[in-house]
């Protein structure tokens, strides 16, 4: 029997940025296989189903970067789901990078783009059975203290505000939706990504709701 094809689609949180290297095993600026939540997911879910990583720091929903190429995830999602058919459920999360000053877009604009998102993945001929499911996650809170003059300090300001936006969007488009905030933590570091016991806490609720939303 086939596997649970997983597809967690997301930007640096997915791929598993270290902004702290005391905080990770490797040392380095990617916590490993051993601490990563999507890796976390798999070894909690077991063998029945298969977590497949498709993580892009830097990736929105729907923007181009002038200053890096490739971003958006609406250029992407075709051949990601293809390339891992049968797609039993798409996890989304994205919205941080959908926050930089250098897009002009405020929180509902960026729920406009996570709809044109979600639309844009159920057309993919990719689903098990032929249909689509999803999961949204709006990923936490960038908190005071985040420093980043190129993303812009607005990211502060914008992104208590995504979940209030990308709940209904995910409801109008029947997909489930988790709000990540107050579930996992963010570093003390950069603010913005997932400290290690952040990516243990997100494994840990996933591995609670994901069996729930597959047959």
């Amino acid at each position: 029997m086939m596997k649970k094809h997983i597809v967690c689609f997301g930007d640096s949180n997915t791929h598993g940025y270290c902004a702290d290297p005391k905080d990770t095993e490797t040392r380095a600026d990617r916590f490993s296989e051993n601490e990563r939540w999507t890796c976390l997911l798999q070894k909690a879910l077991g063998e029945k189903y298969y977590v497949i990583e498709e993580g892009l720091s830097g990736r929105t929903t729907v923007f181009d970067d002038p200053l890096h190429e490739k971003m958006s995830g609406l250029d992407s999602i075709y051949s990601c789901l293809m390339s891992h058919e049968p797609v039993d459920l798409l996890i989304i999360m994205l919205g941080t990078n959908d926050c930089k000053e250098r897009f002009g877009a405020n929180p509902a604009a960026i729920a406009v783009g996570l709809e044109r998102l979600i639309l844009k993945a159920k057309t993919v001929p990719a689903w098990s059975c032929g249909t689509p499911n999803i999961l949204v996650i709006c990923p936490p809170w960038m908190r005071e203290g985040f420093h980043d003059e190129v993303m812009g300090l607005c990211c502060v300001e914008k992104s208590p505000l995504l979940a209030k936006y990308f709940a209904p969007v995910a409801k109008a488009n029947k997909c489930a939706f988790l709000d990540a905030e107050g579930i996992a933590e963010f570093n003390t570091v950069d603010f913005t990504h997932l400290s290690r016991q952040g990516h243990a806490q997100l494994a840990a609720k996933l591995a609670e709701l994901v069996p729930t939303l597959l047959p």
